[in-house]
């Protein structure tokens, strides 16, 4: 079997453990995997959609077509897979429009596809109105890596994590005021960022962390507490936690606001806490301070329920995608 896979970006994340993480697997499997990232230019773009022809399924990572990309992709008669784990078909600056290109690019998308791979139930609900074939797949990790017997911190320093990127960075900024409060009192308690920039703060200590994919896991795993807080609009909804599931994979207790699946892995592993406004957050973080030794065992919660996550479950469950895609009539 012979998969052509198309991303617009090849060193995004969202590929790396959506796709590139599962190459090897597939492989193994008998799916042969053609990885391009898409052209810039208009004519390279047609060509290599017109080489989708010697394929049985192209898989389609993350970007949305065109109309006449669109066009030119669907001469050929491939069977057309798309995955994405955002909520591409809203704006990140106007949440609430749905009058923005993102979503015309998004319905004309999917109603070309064979086959839509969502990252979680809100992102699959808008796929479901315009492709009848819609599979949820969670972003994967390797639990296996995350290894914390004696290295977690035996200090009286009480470790706060975030880690993601410069463009997320603002929902950890909108916490600034609970994590100066808790400084002033609380002053073993530091704050760890794990970013591509960073900011900081009067009263509590902030530890700077390059981001790196060769230490994250060490840098995680050395922390008390994971922090994921976010608004709640329709393009957070669509956010699919990794960050989340990486804390438990470290076996952290984690707070985090009740958005999207943030809420659901809140509570379905009885590992953390949710937090709605500052008022609550404020509550959340003294609370776990407080009982740290308590919440340091709730971890293991964490731990356990991850390992549906792990990347060798979610190997399988998208080979079984593809195969059942390609061989569907």
């Amino acid at each position: 079997m012979k998969l052509l896979i198309i991303s617009n970006n090849l060193s995004r994340a969202s590929f790396r453990l959506r796709i590139g993480d599962h190459l090897d697997f597939l492989a193994k499997e008998g799916i042969k995997c053609n990885v391009q990232q898409l052209p810039r230019k208009t004519s390279d773009r047609w060509k290599l959609f017109k080489t989708s022809g010697h394929y049985d399924a192209v898989l389609i990572q993350r970007k949305c077509l065109n109309f006449f990309d669109s066009a030119v992709l669907s001469r050929f008669y491939p069977k057309m897979i798309f995955d994405y784990d955002d909520a591409i078909m809203y704006s990140a600056t106007k949440p609430a429009s749905r009058l923005t290109d993102h979503f015309r690019l998004f319905k004309r998308t999917a109603g070309k596809m064979d086959v839509m791979i969502a990252g979680n139930e809100y992102l699959a609900d808008y796929a479901r109105r315009y492709c009848n074939q819609v599979h949820i797949l969670p972003t994967g990790l390797d639990t296996s890596v995350y290894q914390v017997d004696g290295v977690r911190n035996d200090q009286n320093e009480i470790r706060l994590v975030w880690i993601g990127s410069q463009s997320t960075l603002k929902y950890l900024a909108e916490l600034r005021p609970v994590l100066e409060q808790i400084g002033k009192t609380q002053k073993n308690v530091v704050l760890r960022i794990i970013a591509d920039n960073f900011f900081d703060l009067e009263y509590m200590r902030v530890q700077k962390h390059g981001w790196s994919l060769d230490k994250e896991v060490s840098d995680l795993v050395e922390c008390d507490i994971g922090l994921s807080p976010l608004p709640d609009n329709h393009f957070t909804r669509g956010k699919c936690g990794f960050k989340i599931l990486q804390y438990f994979a470290a076996g952290l207790p984690v707070i985090a606001s009740p958005v999207g699946v943030n809420e659901k892995f809140i509570k379905e592993s009885s590992a953390g806490l949710c937090a709605s406004n500052i008022s609550e957050w404020k509550d959340a973080i003294e609370k776990m301070v407080k009982g740290i030794a308590v919440y340091r065992q709730l971890g293991q919660n964490g731990k356990n329920y991850v390992q549906a996550y792990d990347r060798s479950v979610i190997s399988k469950e998208l080979c079984s995608i593809i195969k059942s895609a390609v061989l569907k009539s």
